[in-house]
């Protein structure tokens, strides 16, 4: 077996571990959660979790970061269709919207909120891992979109930061209620509807002063 095979090969086994992991802490909680089971979904021997991981609170930490990077992966190709080129401005955020909504209605989404709500006090440094990882990168990510439009004079922010909390605020603000913490399913319609009344909400609060219409 070449190097190369075998790398690929331990790179599989770390991620269907962090996998069984995240799904094992989301469905039993930690202190119910067991490596047993783990390894059992994993298809991997007990032996092998403890020696990629340590403990089972280093393997929380670890699955929690892993869908972390994968919230922030697609939530940046999200941020990232919105460019600052000639186009239907509001059309564009509607889209991104709708992309970061459902980015945020995810079921994997849901049960990382979940399993970080049940484990917070136990666990304070899984909100850094979760802010430093993904949530912050995200919404730097959007304030650089957010400043761009601005210097094109489509947009008018002059906080950028500021302006990306605001829009993801608007966003994901009624979801919680809505989706019940994800235990009821939020039809694309809605989530439409949501993303247009965040838009047009921000719209009017960061519209350049010489792109708004007429009255």
């Amino acid at each position: 077996m070449s190097a190369a095979v075998a790398g690929r090969g331990r790179i599989d086994k770390r991620q269907a571990m962090l996998a069984a992991a995240f799904a094992v802490f989301a469905r039993a909680g930690y202190a119910q959660a067991s490596v047993d089971v783990i390894a059992g979904e994993a298809g991997v021997a007990k032996a092998t979790v403890y020696s990629h991981f340590g403990d089972k609170e280093t393997l929380l930490r670890e699955a929690i970061a892993a869908s972390a990077d994968q919230a922030l992966a697609d939530n940046l190709a999200a941020v990232h269709q919105l460019t600052d080129g000639g186009h239907d401005l509001r059309a564009t955020l509607e889209g991104v919207g709708l992309r970061l909504l459902r980015c945020y209605c995810d079921e994997r989404s849901w049960a990382l909120r979940r399993l970080l709500s049940a484990e917070i006090n136990q666990f304070p440094d899984l909100l850094d891992i979760i802010h430093t990882r993904a949530a912050d990168r995200i919404t730097e990510a959007l304030a650089d979109r957010l400043a761009r439009l601005t210097i094109t004079g489509h947009l008018h922010t002059p906080d950028p930061l500021l302006a990306a909390e605001q829009f993801f605020a608007l966003l994901t603000g009624p979801m919680d209620k809505r989706a019940r913490l994800g235990t009821r399913h939020v039809p694309t319609t809605e989530l439409r509807g949501l993303s247009r009344a965040a838009v047009n909400t921000f719209l009017q609060a960061f519209t350049a002063a010489d792109s708004r219409p007429v009255e």
